[in-house]
Protein backbone atom coordinates (compact mmCIF):
# COMPACT_ATOMS: atom_id res chain seq x y z
CA UNK A 1 0.00 0.00 0.00
CA UNK A 2 1.50 3.19 -1.39
CA UNK A 3 1.42 6.21 1.18
CA UNK A 4 1.00 10.06 -0.71
CA UNK A 5 3.91 12.19 -0.05
CA UNK A 6 3.09 14.95 2.25
CA UNK A 7 2.69 18.50 0.76
CA UNK A 8 5.02 20.58 1.51
CA UNK A 9 4.58 23.22 3.96
CA UNK A 10 4.68 26.79 2.69
CA UNK A 11 8.30 28.93 3.67
CA UNK A 12 8.18 30.44 7.11
CA UNK A 13 6.46 34.03 7.61
CA UNK A 14 8.22 35.73 10.45
CA UNK A 15 5.02 37.90 9.89
CA UNK A 16 2.60 34.53 10.64
CA UNK A 17 4.68 32.21 12.14
CA UNK A 18 1.70 29.77 13.00
CA UNK A 19 -0.01 30.64 9.58
CA UNK A 20 -2.95 31.78 11.41
CA UNK A 21 -4.16 34.06 8.26
CA UNK A 22 -4.98 30.27 7.34
CA UNK A 23 -7.89 30.57 9.74
CA UNK A 24 -9.37 33.83 8.09
CA UNK A 25 -11.57 33.58 4.98
CA UNK A 26 -11.60 35.74 1.51
CA UNK A 27 -13.95 38.66 3.00
CA UNK A 28 -12.06 38.65 6.95
CA UNK A 29 -8.91 39.32 4.92
CA UNK A 30 -10.29 41.99 2.87
CA UNK A 31 -11.61 43.67 6.20
CA UNK A 32 -8.55 43.69 7.67
CA UNK A 33 -6.55 44.74 4.74
CA UNK A 34 -8.68 47.38 4.51
CA UNK A 35 -8.47 48.65 7.63
CA UNK A 36 -4.80 48.27 7.76
CA UNK A 37 -4.27 50.54 4.59
CA UNK A 38 -6.72 53.19 6.30
CA UNK A 39 -4.57 53.49 9.20
CA UNK A 40 -1.44 53.38 7.55
CA UNK A 41 -2.74 56.40 5.78
CA UNK A 42 -4.34 58.46 8.13
CA UNK A 43 -3.30 57.74 11.47
CA UNK A 44 0.10 56.15 11.34
CA UNK A 45 2.03 59.91 9.44
CA UNK A 46 1.25 62.02 12.16
CA UNK A 47 0.43 59.92 15.66
CA UNK A 48 3.55 60.48 16.89
CA UNK A 49 3.05 64.66 16.50
CA UNK A 50 -0.78 63.98 18.26
CA UNK A 51 0.49 62.15 20.96
CA UNK A 52 3.46 64.61 21.81
CA UNK A 53 0.83 67.80 21.59
CA UNK A 54 -1.49 65.47 23.54
CA UNK A 55 -3.73 65.97 20.97
CA UNK A 56 -6.60 64.12 18.44
CA UNK A 57 -7.28 66.78 16.03
CA UNK A 58 -9.82 66.51 12.98
CA UNK A 59 -11.58 63.96 15.34
CA UNK A 60 -14.93 64.13 13.83
CA UNK A 61 -13.80 63.83 10.24
CA UNK A 62 -12.05 60.68 11.61
CA UNK A 63 -15.19 59.37 13.54
CA UNK A 64 -16.65 60.04 9.72
CA UNK A 65 -14.12 58.27 7.87
CA UNK A 66 -14.49 55.20 10.27
CA UNK A 67 -18.15 55.34 10.16
CA UNK A 68 -17.95 55.08 6.18
CA UNK A 69 -15.39 51.67 6.87
CA UNK A 70 -18.30 50.50 8.70
CA UNK A 71 -16.02 50.80 11.89
CA UNK A 72 -18.51 52.01 14.28
CA UNK A 73 -21.31 49.56 16.00
CA UNK A 74 -19.44 47.05 13.46
CA UNK A 75 -20.89 44.24 15.13
CA UNK A 76 -24.72 45.32 15.46
CA UNK A 77 -27.08 44.96 13.24
CA UNK A 78 -29.18 47.56 11.72
CA UNK A 79 -29.61 51.10 12.18
CA UNK A 80 -26.79 51.77 9.44
CA UNK A 81 -24.52 49.21 11.32
CA UNK A 82 -22.48 46.88 9.47
CA UNK A 83 -23.95 44.07 10.98
CA UNK A 84 -20.25 42.39 10.78
CA UNK A 85 -18.80 39.19 12.59
CA UNK A 86 -16.98 38.82 16.20
CA UNK A 87 -13.96 37.98 14.38
CA UNK A 88 -14.42 40.88 11.79
CA UNK A 89 -14.39 43.38 14.59
CA UNK A 90 -11.90 42.02 16.54
CA UNK A 91 -9.51 42.27 13.47
CA UNK A 92 -10.97 46.16 13.09
CA UNK A 93 -9.76 46.33 16.68
CA UNK A 94 -6.25 44.65 15.91
CA UNK A 95 -5.18 46.65 13.25
CA UNK A 96 -6.96 50.53 14.54
CA UNK A 97 -4.46 49.77 17.90
CA UNK A 98 -1.24 48.86 16.04
CA UNK A 99 -1.71 52.56 14.62
CA UNK A 100 -2.50 53.62 18.38
CA UNK A 101 -4.89 52.44 21.11
CA UNK A 102 -6.60 55.63 21.15
CA UNK A 103 -8.26 55.23 18.00
CA UNK A 104 -9.32 52.13 18.54
CA UNK A 105 -10.51 53.28 22.18
CA UNK A 106 -12.37 55.94 19.73
CA UNK A 107 -14.28 53.48 18.04
CA UNK A 108 -14.54 51.11 21.04
CA UNK A 109 -16.39 53.20 23.16
CA UNK A 110 -18.28 54.72 19.89
CA UNK A 111 -19.61 51.27 18.94
CA UNK A 112 -19.56 48.68 22.01
CA UNK A 113 -20.05 51.05 25.04
CA UNK A 114 -22.24 53.91 23.63
CA UNK A 115 -24.30 52.48 20.52
CA UNK A 116 -23.98 48.84 22.08
CA UNK A 117 -26.30 50.18 25.35
CA UNK A 118 -28.29 51.83 22.91
CA UNK A 119 -29.17 49.03 20.67
CA UNK A 120 -28.97 46.33 23.50
CA UNK A 121 -31.72 48.48 25.80
CA UNK A 122 -33.08 51.16 24.05
CA UNK A 123 -36.32 52.03 22.82
CA UNK A 124 -37.43 51.74 19.27
CA UNK A 125 -37.27 55.25 19.06
CA UNK A 126 -34.07 55.76 20.78
CA UNK A 127 -32.14 53.66 18.53
CA UNK A 128 -33.82 55.31 15.58
CA UNK A 129 -32.65 58.64 16.70
CA UNK A 130 -29.17 58.25 17.40
CA UNK A 131 -27.85 54.67 16.11
CA UNK A 132 -27.75 55.64 12.10
CA UNK A 133 -25.94 59.11 12.63
CA UNK A 134 -23.80 57.17 15.00
CA UNK A 135 -22.61 54.43 12.51
CA UNK A 136 -21.97 56.90 10.48
CA UNK A 137 -19.96 58.62 12.41
CA UNK A 138 -22.10 62.00 12.04
CA UNK A 139 -22.27 61.83 16.24
CA UNK A 140 -19.34 60.79 18.81
CA UNK A 141 -21.03 59.32 21.89
CA UNK A 142 -19.62 58.46 25.46
CA UNK A 143 -20.28 56.16 28.39
CA UNK A 144 -20.42 57.54 31.67
CA UNK A 145 -19.83 54.57 34.09
CA UNK A 146 -16.39 55.70 36.09
CA UNK A 147 -16.47 58.31 38.72
CA UNK A 148 -13.84 60.06 40.40
CA UNK A 149 -14.36 58.01 43.68
CA UNK A 150 -15.81 54.60 42.49
CA UNK A 151 -13.91 52.87 39.26
CA UNK A 152 -14.33 48.90 40.17
CA UNK A 153 -17.16 49.01 41.76
CA UNK A 154 -19.63 50.53 40.14
CA UNK A 155 -22.44 49.92 42.29
CA UNK A 156 -21.13 52.75 44.68
CA UNK A 157 -22.12 55.42 42.49
CA UNK A 158 -23.19 58.89 44.13
CA UNK A 159 -24.15 59.91 40.36
CA UNK A 160 -27.92 60.00 41.09
CA UNK A 161 -31.28 60.59 39.45
CA UNK A 162 -34.73 61.66 41.02
CA UNK A 163 -37.82 61.84 39.88
CA UNK A 164 -39.60 65.49 39.60
CA UNK A 165 -43.12 64.80 38.23
CA UNK A 166 -42.64 62.92 34.94
CA UNK A 167 -38.83 64.02 34.35
CA UNK A 168 -35.85 62.61 35.52
CA UNK A 169 -33.28 65.36 37.20
CA UNK A 170 -29.40 63.95 37.22
CA UNK A 171 -26.61 65.15 39.58
CA UNK A 172 -23.33 63.24 39.90
CA UNK A 173 -19.85 63.35 37.89
CA UNK A 174 -18.20 61.17 35.73
CA UNK A 175 -14.03 60.69 35.22
CA UNK A 176 -12.02 59.70 32.51
CA UNK A 177 -14.55 59.45 29.93
CA UNK A 178 -13.42 58.69 25.95
CA UNK A 179 -14.93 60.82 23.81
CA UNK A 180 -16.66 62.99 26.50
CA UNK A 181 -16.01 66.49 25.35
CA UNK A 182 -17.30 65.95 21.68
CA UNK A 183 -19.82 63.24 21.90
CA UNK A 184 -23.32 64.18 20.52
CA UNK A 185 -24.69 62.15 23.53
CA UNK A 186 -23.58 60.55 26.61
CA UNK A 187 -25.02 57.25 27.96
CA UNK A 188 -24.86 57.90 31.60
CA UNK A 189 -25.43 55.43 34.44
CA UNK A 190 -27.11 56.89 37.47
CA UNK A 191 -28.19 55.04 40.59
CA UNK A 192 -32.32 55.61 41.31
CA UNK A 193 -32.55 54.33 44.87
CA UNK A 194 -31.14 56.12 47.49
CA UNK A 195 -30.39 53.00 49.05
CA UNK A 196 -27.49 52.20 46.63
CA UNK A 197 -25.87 48.98 46.05
CA UNK A 198 -26.40 49.11 42.12
CA UNK A 199 -30.18 47.58 41.89
CA UNK A 200 -31.75 50.42 40.74
CA UNK A 201 -28.82 51.53 38.63
CA UNK A 202 -30.61 53.41 35.20
CA UNK A 203 -28.98 54.62 31.93
CA UNK A 204 -29.74 57.77 30.84
CA UNK A 205 -29.43 59.47 26.80
CA UNK A 206 -27.88 62.88 27.83
CA UNK A 207 -27.56 65.52 24.46
CA UNK A 208 -25.00 67.52 24.23
CA UNK A 209 -26.00 70.66 25.28
CA UNK A 210 -28.54 69.66 27.80
CA UNK A 211 -28.56 72.53 30.53
CA UNK A 212 -26.44 71.34 33.73
CA UNK A 213 -24.73 69.21 31.74
CA UNK A 214 -20.79 69.74 30.86
CA UNK A 215 -17.98 67.79 29.91
CA UNK A 216 -14.61 69.31 30.52
CA UNK A 217 -11.24 67.82 29.04
CA UNK A 218 -8.95 66.21 30.92
CA UNK A 219 -5.35 67.56 30.36
CA UNK A 220 -1.90 66.65 31.61
CA UNK A 221 -2.13 62.83 30.53
CA UNK A 222 1.08 60.84 29.82
CA UNK A 223 -0.99 58.24 27.94
CA UNK A 224 -3.61 57.41 25.76
CA UNK A 225 -2.13 61.17 24.48
CA UNK A 226 -3.83 60.70 20.91
CA UNK A 227 -7.44 60.58 22.57
CA UNK A 228 -9.93 63.05 24.10
CA UNK A 229 -10.37 62.36 27.51
CA UNK A 230 -13.29 64.26 29.81
CA UNK A 231 -15.13 64.74 32.94
CA UNK A 232 -18.61 64.70 32.94
CA UNK A 233 -20.23 67.04 35.02
CA UNK A 234 -24.31 66.57 35.50
CA UNK A 235 -25.87 69.66 37.69
CA UNK A 236 -29.58 69.38 38.28
CA UNK A 237 -29.92 67.82 34.42
CA UNK A 238 -33.43 67.46 34.07
CA UNK A 239 -34.42 65.02 31.54
CA UNK A 240 -38.11 63.64 29.96
CA UNK A 241 -39.12 60.41 31.19
CA UNK A 242 -38.25 58.56 27.33
CA UNK A 243 -34.59 59.43 28.05
CA UNK A 244 -34.04 56.67 30.17
CA UNK A 245 -33.14 52.99 28.74
CA UNK A 246 -35.76 50.71 29.07
CA UNK A 247 -34.45 47.39 28.51
CA UNK A 248 -32.39 46.88 31.68
CA UNK A 249 -31.95 48.25 35.31
CA UNK A 250 -29.22 47.00 37.39
CA UNK A 251 -25.63 46.61 37.07
CA UNK A 252 -25.98 43.77 34.74
CA UNK A 253 -26.83 46.73 32.09
CA UNK A 254 -23.40 48.92 31.87
CA UNK A 255 -21.45 44.78 32.86
CA UNK A 256 -22.80 43.70 29.69
CA UNK A 257 -21.68 46.69 28.12
CA UNK A 258 -17.97 46.18 29.18
CA UNK A 259 -17.98 42.75 28.46
CA UNK A 260 -18.21 43.92 24.91
CA UNK A 261 -15.52 46.46 24.87
CA UNK A 262 -13.28 44.12 26.92
CA UNK A 263 -13.74 41.70 23.83
CA UNK A 264 -12.02 44.42 21.55
CA UNK A 265 -9.57 44.73 23.60
CA UNK A 266 -8.56 41.38 23.83
CA UNK A 267 -7.69 42.02 19.89
CA UNK A 268 -6.81 45.48 20.14
CA UNK A 269 -3.41 45.06 22.71
CA UNK A 270 -2.03 42.82 19.83
CA UNK A 271 -2.01 45.08 17.66
CA UNK A 272 -0.33 47.49 19.92
CA UNK A 273 1.96 44.44 20.85
CA UNK A 274 2.48 43.42 17.14
CA UNK A 275 4.02 46.94 16.19
CA UNK A 276 6.93 47.08 18.69
CA UNK A 277 7.27 43.42 18.12
CA UNK A 278 7.53 44.66 14.28
CA UNK A 279 9.69 47.85 15.38
CA UNK A 280 12.13 45.53 17.39
CA UNK A 281 12.61 43.15 14.86
CA UNK A 282 13.45 45.12 12.32
CA UNK A 283 15.64 47.43 14.43
CA UNK A 284 17.53 44.35 15.11
CA UNK A 285 18.14 43.33 11.66
CA UNK A 286 19.74 46.39 10.99
CA UNK A 287 21.18 47.90 14.01
CA UNK A 288 25.07 46.84 14.32
CA UNK A 289 27.13 46.36 17.30
CA UNK A 290 30.19 44.38 17.73
CA UNK A 291 30.33 44.71 13.89
CA UNK A 292 27.57 42.47 13.83
CA UNK A 293 23.67 43.18 13.20
CA UNK A 294 22.40 42.94 16.96
CA UNK A 295 19.99 39.96 15.89
CA UNK A 296 22.84 37.81 15.32
CA UNK A 297 23.22 37.63 19.35
CA UNK A 298 21.53 34.87 21.23
CA UNK A 299 20.40 36.91 23.94
CA UNK A 300 18.10 39.40 21.46
CA UNK A 301 16.95 35.82 19.71
CA UNK A 302 15.73 34.62 22.84
CA UNK A 303 13.94 38.02 23.15
CA UNK A 304 12.56 38.08 19.66
CA UNK A 305 11.64 34.29 20.00
CA UNK A 306 9.62 34.92 23.34
CA UNK A 307 8.08 37.88 22.33
CA UNK A 308 6.87 36.10 19.32
CA UNK A 309 5.68 32.83 21.09
CA UNK A 310 3.39 35.68 23.44
CA UNK A 311 2.27 37.66 20.33
CA UNK A 312 0.76 35.00 18.62
CA UNK A 313 -0.87 33.09 21.33
CA UNK A 314 -2.72 36.06 21.94
CA UNK A 315 -3.56 36.24 18.63
CA UNK A 316 -4.75 32.90 18.23
CA UNK A 317 -6.58 33.42 21.97
CA UNK A 318 -8.59 36.56 20.37
CA UNK A 319 -9.36 34.24 17.29
CA UNK A 320 -10.64 31.73 19.48
CA UNK A 321 -12.94 34.25 21.75
CA UNK A 322 -14.26 35.24 18.23
CA UNK A 323 -15.10 32.24 16.62
CA UNK A 324 -17.14 31.32 20.53
CA UNK A 325 -19.03 34.71 20.13
CA UNK A 326 -20.12 34.64 16.99
CA UNK A 327 -21.62 31.05 17.81
CA UNK A 328 -23.17 32.29 20.94
CA UNK A 329 -20.81 30.59 23.33
CA UNK A 330 -18.63 33.37 24.82
CA UNK A 331 -19.19 33.80 28.14
CA UNK A 332 -18.28 37.29 30.39
CA UNK A 333 -15.17 34.86 32.44
CA UNK A 334 -13.82 34.18 28.88
CA UNK A 335 -13.68 37.61 27.97
CA UNK A 336 -11.78 38.57 31.27
CA UNK A 337 -9.15 35.60 30.30
CA UNK A 338 -8.32 37.31 27.37
CA UNK A 339 -8.45 40.58 28.70
CA UNK A 340 -6.20 39.70 31.54
CA UNK A 341 -3.87 37.83 29.13
CA UNK A 342 -3.60 39.45 26.42
CA UNK A 343 -2.74 43.27 27.35
CA UNK A 344 -0.22 41.86 30.32
CA UNK A 345 1.86 40.15 27.48
CA UNK A 346 1.31 43.03 25.21
CA UNK A 347 2.71 45.37 27.65
CA UNK A 348 5.67 42.62 27.93
CA UNK A 349 6.53 42.69 24.65
CA UNK A 350 6.63 46.55 24.50
CA UNK A 351 8.92 46.46 27.40
CA UNK A 352 11.26 43.97 26.06
CA UNK A 353 10.59 45.52 22.38
CA UNK A 354 12.43 48.39 24.31
CA UNK A 355 15.15 47.04 25.39
CA UNK A 356 16.38 46.09 21.88
CA UNK A 357 16.06 49.35 20.57
CA UNK A 358 17.84 50.76 23.62
CA UNK A 359 17.64 54.52 24.11
CA UNK A 360 15.96 54.76 21.02
CA UNK A 361 13.05 52.99 22.22
CA UNK A 362 11.99 56.05 23.96
CA UNK A 363 11.57 57.97 21.00
CA UNK A 364 8.59 58.76 19.34
CA UNK A 365 10.69 58.22 15.97
CA UNK A 366 9.94 54.55 16.96
CA UNK A 367 6.22 53.60 18.47
CA UNK A 368 7.24 51.47 21.12
CA UNK A 369 7.29 54.20 23.97
CA UNK A 370 4.03 55.27 22.87
CA UNK A 371 2.17 51.91 22.83
CA UNK A 372 3.82 50.79 26.27
CA UNK A 373 2.07 54.18 27.84
CA UNK A 374 -0.62 53.62 26.57
CA UNK A 375 -1.15 49.94 27.21
CA UNK A 376 -1.20 50.84 31.24
CA UNK A 377 -4.36 53.03 30.69
CA UNK A 378 -5.12 49.38 28.82
CA UNK A 379 -4.43 47.10 32.00
CA UNK A 380 -6.32 49.31 33.74
CA UNK A 381 -9.43 50.52 31.74
CA UNK A 382 -12.53 47.77 30.99
CA UNK A 383 -11.55 46.55 34.30
CA UNK A 384 -8.34 46.27 36.17
CA UNK A 385 -5.89 43.14 36.08
CA UNK A 386 -7.06 42.38 40.35
CA UNK A 387 -10.65 42.68 38.93
CA UNK A 388 -10.06 39.90 36.23
CA UNK A 389 -8.29 37.90 38.14
CA UNK A 390 -11.22 37.72 41.05
CA UNK A 391 -14.01 37.08 38.18
CA UNK A 392 -11.55 34.04 36.80
CA UNK A 393 -10.86 33.01 40.61
CA UNK A 394 -14.40 33.09 41.46
CA UNK A 395 -15.24 31.04 38.29
CA UNK A 396 -12.58 28.56 38.96
CA UNK A 397 -13.20 27.83 43.25
CA UNK A 398 -17.33 29.01 43.29
CA UNK A 399 -16.19 31.07 45.68
CA UNK A 400 -16.67 35.49 45.94
CA UNK A 401 -13.53 36.58 46.95
CA UNK A 402 -15.22 40.28 46.20
CA UNK A 403 -16.76 41.62 49.28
Amino acid sequence: MSVPSAAKPPPFDPGDPLGLDDLLDPEELAIRDTVRAWAADRVLPYVAEWYERGELPGIRELAKELGSLGALGMSLTGYGCAGASAVQYGLACLELEAADSGIRSLVSVQGSLAMYAIHRYGSEEQKERWLPGMAAGDTLGCFGLTEPDHGSDPSGMRTYARRDGADWVLDGRKMWITNGSVAGVAVVWAQTDRDGGGAGIRGFLVPAGTPGFSAPEIRHKWSLRASVTSELVLDGVRLPADAALPGVTGLRGPLSCLSHARYGIVWGSMGAARASFEAALGYARTREQFGRPIGGFQLTQAKLADMALELHKGILLAHHLGRRMDAGRLRAEQVSFGKLNNVREAIEICRTARTILGANGISLEYPVMRHATNLESVLTYEGTVEMHQLVLGKALTGLDAFR
